[in-house]
């Protein structure tokens, strides 16, 4: 059955072209004015990036954090744009607006964020390896390479950046295979990533050669392959599953740049330390940890995938973490082990960003890190917090004995509340604060937070989380109870 209200592919194109990322469209049609092949344009947009403080500094960065041997620090607008030349100044400048407008929050979920940075991750990386692929080639040519390597999946990065309802909708069934997920989507949105990403391209009139990998992807052109394989090569090593696949793809790519396979591993992982250094400069350094080295064998054998919770099955995981802090009432007395499981649990269940146990200590003057965690496991970070010093959220929810949940500090409500230290250990992102006790006596708190700008923690979890954490407070009284008798 036909949904009447399904967007067409140009209504796709138009909602996020005008409308989510008007500035990727604006920087596009100010770009398209200057010519790589006429000598003034050079100047011209060396001026009108000049206007732009924000491209101006990532210019500046980019220029600087490029080696070119015997070139000084370069200071300037102009100069940075003789040394790139025009090719990579409209490159740095689409990339920079890129990245700045796919990383502004728009109140998507955490699970929703998780793969548009992901893919934004996947797409830079893409780009640098199609330039190191193509380094036989003259310096335009390369960067026409870098530039449809990176947009090769705009239309989904794109997609995922809006926000809409429909995107909460799709994100539970990320756990499908990638073949029924694409047409899963295909199905809600009436349009295929690939036409999103062809529309795009299109109305920002930004690569012939991208388009015609797009449009006729069974090419054999060599040009053709590299995208190809950049943008499969990035995927794999984000997510590798099969390591029989992945020598294939190594050996392909050998055979086109006319290296040995241990060569080509080698410019590989020079690349990527390219590519983390570059991130930096373009503000994206929270892409890193994405940028994954070449995958080892127990990689493949562990059939990693991205990090993405499954809706489904999170009511599951909820329960099956209450019954196992319940179970180790019989097994444990060391209040450490439950504290852990509960931090590293909840980080998978919940997608939190961190999970903090924050233990009371100098009398009560003050709150430090006991245990903290991560997606990537237990966190090596030392947190301290004075509580006598100044009013603090902390404080005061041990105080009243009250969970607290922080969307937005800058609220007028929180103001009395956010000293220095506690703005800084919030970060610009969420917070939530619960009071953990034994026996009706605090002994410290879990912080949970989300480091994304402008992202809730949804009321939701906040809650579950809170019960979660009353269980706890019942298990560790009980067990002290036990220990005692």
């Amino acid at each position: 059955m036909i949904n009447k209200k399904m967007k067409t592919t140009t209504q796709w194109v138009d909602l996020i072209a005008n409308n989510e990322l008007p500035a990727i469209t604006s920087t596009a049609k100010m770009l398209d004015k200057f010519s790589s092949d006429d000598k003034s344009s050079l100047p011209k947009l060396s001026k009108a990036i000049l206007h732009d403080q924000a491209l101006s500094s990532c210019l500046l960065k980019v220029a600087n954090n490029i080696h070119h041997i015997g070139v000084s620090k370069v200071t300037t607008v102009s100069r940075a744009s003789v040394i790139l030349g025009m090719s990579a100044v409209k490159n740095i400048c689409l990339t920079s607006k890129l990245v700045e407008s796919l990383l502004e929050n728009k109140n998507v979920s955490i699970h929703v964020y998780n793969r548009l940075t992901q893919l934004m991750a996947n797409s830079f990386y893409a780009g640098m390896l199609a330039k190191m692929m193509s380094s036989q080639y003259n310096e335009d040519t390369q960067e026409e390479m870098y530039l449809a390597a990176m947009l090769y999946r705009i239309g989904e990065t794109a997609f995922w950046s809006t926000g809409d309802v429909i995107t909460e909708r799709l994100i539970k069934h990320s756990n499908l295979s990638d073949n029924d997920f694409s047409h899963y989507c295909i199905e809600q949105l009436g349009s295929s990533f690939t036409e999103l990403s062809i529309g795009l391209t299109s109305t920002w009139n930004l690569s012939d050669l991208l388009l015609k990998a797009l449009d006729d992807p069974t090419s054999r052109t060599d040009e053709i392959k590299i995208i190809y394989f950049a943008d499969k090569l990035s995927t794999s090593i984000a997510n590798p599953t099969s390591a029989e696949e992945f020598n294939t793809l190594l050996e392909d790519i050998a055979s086109i740049m006319h290296v040995s396979v241990r060569k080509l591993k080698k410019k590989i992982s020079e690349t990527r330390e390219q590519v983390l250094h570059l991130l930096s400069s373009y503000g994206a350094s929270i892409l890193k940890k994405q940028i994954k080295p070449l995958p080892v064998d127990a990689d493949f054998e562990q059939n990693r995938s991205p990090v993405f919770i499954d809706y489904q099955t999170k009511e599951k995981s909820l329960l099956a973490l209450f019954i196992r802090l319940t179970k180790m009432m019989k097994n444990s007395n060391d209040f450490n082990d439950y504290l852990q499981v509960l931090l590293a649990e909840s980080v998978s269940v919940f997608g939190f960003e961190r999970c903090s146990f924050l233990m009371l200590a100098d009398n009560g003057l003050r709150v430090k890190s006991r245990f903290v965690y991560n997606l990537e496991g237990e966190e090596n970070i030392k947190i301290s917090i004075h509580l006598a010093q100044s009013k603090n959220i902390i404080g005061e929810a041990i105080a009243l004995d009250k969970p607290m949940l922080i969307n937005d500090y800058q609220q007028p409500i929180w103001q009395d509340l956010m000293a220095k230290e506690i703005v800084t250990f919030i970060n610009d992102g969420a917070l939530a604060v619960v009071p953990v006790k034994i026996k009706n006596k605090i002994i410290g708190v879990i912080c949970v937070q989300s480091f994304l700008s402008n992202h809730e923690i949804a009321s939701e979890d906040f809650n579950q989380f809170c019960s979660l954490v009353d269980h706890l407070n019942m298990c560790l009284t009980m067990t002290i109870h036990h220990s005692q008798t």
